[in-house]
């Protein structure tokens, strides 16, 4: 049997398996819990486990005891969720579900697999309307197909109706960094924020502050090493490392480069473009979290409707700056990177800067923090402090005031209307449970993927800020604010994301140019959102195509797509570091 076939037949059995141990409504297992049970374990985890918090210990204890109180109604259920197995879910399943389960009286069990699997059975559960798991943990790039598949509970409609009596009164929305990325076009809120992280600029914060590489640098360039504001600073810092520094890019006897990134034809190459990258290199309007009334997928929206991808549309997936965006991912892959780096997915690539060669990463997620700050590396300090920093990521030429800057991954809270009300209401306690300020700092200790406000600007945080590289003061910067997931613009994410890859991946082997493989992605988005369009998927917010006209009459319009530009390099710029972080505060 094929791995593929073998998947699918065991995916089949999880889903037999499951209704026959307990997914039908107000089915429960006998307990024996009692309040004063659920009081005296809230004391042990709280004195043992949920320190330090942002609360004091008896604001925790009533927080506590809160939870104890509404899951009367539902003890002995046995709820089942899933999330996509990082270390913040990792904790949440070893850790918090036994906790919550000691605390409240009703069994969970908390499943992690891979991400690509926690959509396969999101869908398989909404196709075939049949109650696989209570909650999923799902991305929030997904928020434009759930907004218009009315097949998700949108939370603003449960927490003031259905699922207000078990809502928590500290539950504190404005506190979720992350809460805008989870609010549909109708303005309503589908998703709670679990845990998030953003992708950056990283660099080798030693090298970049040697006085005599500066030195060599500012001779070859005539300007500052330093944080580069745009790419054509990267562009020469990367050329520096890789060809020139010390005469024959090596520091300390051993080659280093200049960048690092990954080319293989796998799923994650569409990542590596639908977080963000347009955005990054000028693509889209400005406006936050996405632009408007063009995204940084290229697509343009009208009153909610996407409209178009296509520059013949008024998109701009197949525009100058997009087609620009994937020249520079490609050329800087071949001449800047290590050579294994172009036969390498996100997973394989993630590791290589803690191996102490690679110069700068501009396009590097902070989920690594904590496997780049590990005693021991040739990236961190004796004293355990990492070498490296990180920092707002450089802009492309086509780049505006306004527009998004980077990515930011927003895991979420996602209910689907197909489940039962009972196993609703209890495992949307538990989603407020692993949320909760209680238990909140210190799972941002553990994982490093702030959703709440208050953690980020915690004293512990404050205190121990050296040895995050950056992240800590990232996250209290204004900054932060122009790092947003996938938006609204985009309809039906599973079916559109997938053919990013597929087509960046053929501009990576040379088989077409770059204009071609973002031609050919525009052509194949507008096809599905015409598809998408005949089916009247999303209502009034459905897709409804633009006439084609020709490009030219769209590039003269304001606003994207823009018209190539003459320069698409500009003048390189940087700054220093230590004076970016300190003007943040």
């Amino acid at each position: 049997m094929s791995d593929g076939r073998l998947r699918k037949h065991l995916a089949g059995l999880t889903v037999l398996g499951l209704l026959l141990t307990g997914c039908s409504s107000g089915e429960r297992l006998a307990s024996d819990f009692r309040e004063e049970d659920g009081k005296a374990a809230a004391r042990r985890w709280v004195d043992t486990e949920f320190t330090p918090s942002t609360l004091g210990k008896q604001e925790q204890l009533a927080e506590m005891e809160w939870f104890t109180k509404a899951a009367a109604p539902y003890r002995g259920m046995e709820i089942n969720v899933v999330s996509e197995t990082i270390t913040t879910h990792e904790y949440e399943s070893q850790k918090l579900a036994k906790a919550f389960t000691e605390i409240t009286g009703i069994k969970l069990r908390h499943d992690l697999i891979q991400e690509g699997d926690v959509v396969e059975k999101l869908q398989t559960q909404i196709q075939g309307d049949q109650n696989i798991y209570d909650a999923y943990v799902n991305d929030s790039d997904l928020i434009g197909t759930h907004a218009r598949g009315d097949y998700v509970v949108p939370l603003s409609d449960y927490m003031a109706g259905e699922g207000k009596n078990v809502t928590s009164p500290t539950l504190d929305l404005d506190d979720f960094i992350g809460i805008d990325f989870t609010t549909g076009p109708d303005k309503k809120i589908y998703q709670l924020p679990d845990q998030q992280f953003a992708n950056l600029y990283w660099f080798r914060y030693d090298w970049f502050t040697d006085p005599a590489i500066k030195k060599q640098f500012k001779e070859l360039y005539g300007y500052e090493l330093g944080v580069p504001v745009n790419w054509a600073a990267y562009e020469d810092i990367a050329d520096f490392f890789t060809n020139k520094v010390n005469g024959n890019g090596q520091i300390n006897g051993k080659k280093v480069y200049g960048h690092m990134d990954y080319g293989r034809k796998d799923p994650s190459l569409g990542w590596r473009f639908t977080d963000s990258w347009l955005s990054m290199a000028g693509n889209g309007d400005p406006g936050l979290p996405n632009g408007l009334p063009v995204d940084d997928w290229g697509i343009r929206v009208e009153n909610c409707r996407p409209v178009g991808s296509s520059v013949t549309r008024g998109g701009d997936t197949n525009g100058p700056a997009a087609v620009y965006a994937l020249t520079k991912y490609v050329d800087w892959l071949k001449r800047f990177a290590p050579r294994s780096a172009a036969g390498m997915n996100f997973s394989e690539s993630g590791p290589v800067p803690a191996q102490g060669e690679v110069a700068q990463q501009i396009f590097w997620y902070t989920t690594f923090t904590a496997d780049l700050a590990k005693p021991g590396l040739p990236v961190v300090n004796a004293d355990g402090t990492p070498r490296w920093r990180m920092a707002p990521s450089p802009h492309g030429a086509y780049w505006k005031e306004g527009n998004k800057l980077g990515y930011q991954d927003v895991g979420a809270w996602t209910f689907l209307k197909n489940t039962p009300p009972e196993r609703r209401a209890a495992a949307w306690l538990y989603a407020q449970f692993v949320t909760a300020k209680t238990v909140s700092l210190k799972k941002s200790i553990v994982g490093l993927t702030f959703v709440r406000d208050s953690d980020v600007r915690s004293d512990h945080f404050t205190e121990n800020a050296a040895k995050y590289g950056g992240l800590i003061e990232f996250y209290r910067s204004p900054a932060r604010k122009q790092w947003t997931p996938t938006g609204t613009n985009v309809p039906d994410y599973p079916k559109l994301a997938q053919l990013w890859w597929q087509n960046v991946a053929t501009a990576v082997t040379g088989e077409t140019t770059a204009q071609q493989s973002m031609d050919n992605l525009a052509k194949q988005q507008d096809d599905i959102l015409s598809r998408l369009e005949r089916r009247g998927y999303g209502g009034a917010c459905a897709p409804k195509l633009n006439p084609e006209r020709d490009p030219a009459y769209w590039l003269a319009q304001p606003g994207a797509p823009a018209p190539k530009l003459a320069d698409e390099r500009g003048k390189p710029q940087t700054l220093d570091y230590d004076k970016l972080v300190a003007s943040w505060g």
